[in-house]
């Protein structure tokens, strides 16, 4: 097999005369060791046959495209979506790509104008973290160039996504907690429209089944949008009559939030929450969190991506969902204060 006449051979047709994926090929070219000896010597091969020289951005020119993808993210200041923007970089530079980069500020009604913009001036794909449920925009763009989605699913479109195991790392880190006494826990979360703030709050609820207790209503705050929001909600929760001797938060910047309040009360109380965050381990207050590599989201969205656009000629991949696995960590000592005791300084 050689490539057609006057072609330039591609990764695809690498990949098929060495009868491995195109990522596959793309390892073997990156020297990652985790390819065996017997398939890195059929592409080797292949490369050899079919003279292949690996320029995508030259490959991308010759036919007609810019050698650019997009990336839009909700909130360009959270440390998460600078690590994940590094991780789609990291990527795209392998394969000879340029990253453009939008911010939609969580704002839904902004993302669709970021994203036409994208399209028209030629991005060869788009990797979007959706800051809403609404998705006819993207659905729309689907027509012109292949959507990967981050961090987020897809609303009742087939298309790949990379997610967290957010339901996972929520319930483990809330059963970190009960495993220490506490039963009155509370729960400070983002917007429940959004995947994570549901799902982080499904895998809060289950862990709380798993041991037979109910988590009280009153102790549940939603729609948190910030570090700003989230301390004031904890602040009305330290303050109750029946305060919590424990607070699950659904992502760093409630963390820190929560963090605030708690040093305004003048007391300790233990914090789980979803993101490590800088510092998080000198603070002095008894901390599990959730962690996971954000890079590693960025570079499992943009390989996806870049599949799809070596298969842009033939028959498309089937929809994929990739997740990347969480852990907890543990700073400090839990609280002195003890399970059912009143804050000090509330």
């Amino acid at each position: 097999m050689t490539a057609r006449r006057g072609s330039v051979p591609t990764m695809h047709d690498v990949g098929r005369l060495a009868q491995v994926s195109a990522m596959t090929v793309s390892r073997v070219l990156k020297n990652d060791p985790g390819v065996s000896e017997a398939t890195r010597e059929r592409v080797f091969a292949a490369v050899d046959r079919l003279g292949y020289r690996r320029n995508q951005t030259a490959r991308s020119l010759r036919l007609g495209g810019s050698g650019m993808i997009g990336l839009v993210v909700t909130n360009l200041a959270n440390p998460f979506y600078s690590r994940l923007a590094l991780g789609v970089q990291e990527v795209a530079t392998e394969h000879g790509l340029r990253v453009v980069l939008s911010n939609s500020g969580e704002q839904a009604d902004r993302e669709p104008g970021l994203v036409d913009g994208l399209v028209d001036h030629q991005v060869e794909g788009l990797i979007v973290v959706p800051a809403g449920s609404r998705q006819q925009h993207l659905a729309a763009a689907m027509r012109h160039v292949p959507v990967v989605f981050a961090a987020r699913p897809p609303a009742g479109l087939d298309t790949d996504c990379v997610l967290v195991e957010d339901f996972h790392g929520a319930r483990e880190a809330t059963a970190c907690l009960l495993a220490e006494g506490h039963t009155r826990v509370a729960f400070l979360g983002n917007p429940p429209a959004l995947y994570t703030g549901a799902e982080r709050l499904r895998g809060f609820w289950a862990a709380h089944e798993e041991v037979g207790i109910e988590p009280d209503g009153a102790l549940i705050r939603q729609g948190l949008t910030d570090s700003a929001t989230a301390e004031r909600a904890a602040l009305d929760l330290l303050g109750q009559a029946e305060p919590p001797t424990a607070l699950f938060c659904t992502n760093n910047r409630i963390s820190q939030g929560a963090i605030r309040a708690l040093f305004k009360a003048g007391t300790t109380l233990p914090v789980a929450g979803f993101d490590n965050f800088d510092l998080s381990d000198v603070l002095g207050l008894p901390l599990t969190l959730v962690s996971y590599d954000a890079d590693e989201i960025g570079r499992q969205a943009a390989r996806l991506l870049i599949d799809r656009l070596e298969h842009r000629d033939g028959e498309p991949p089937a929809s994929r969902r990739v997740t990347v696995p969480t852990h907890v960590i543990r700073h400090g000592a839990p609280s002195g204060d003890g399970p059912g005791q009143a804050p000090t300084g509330a």
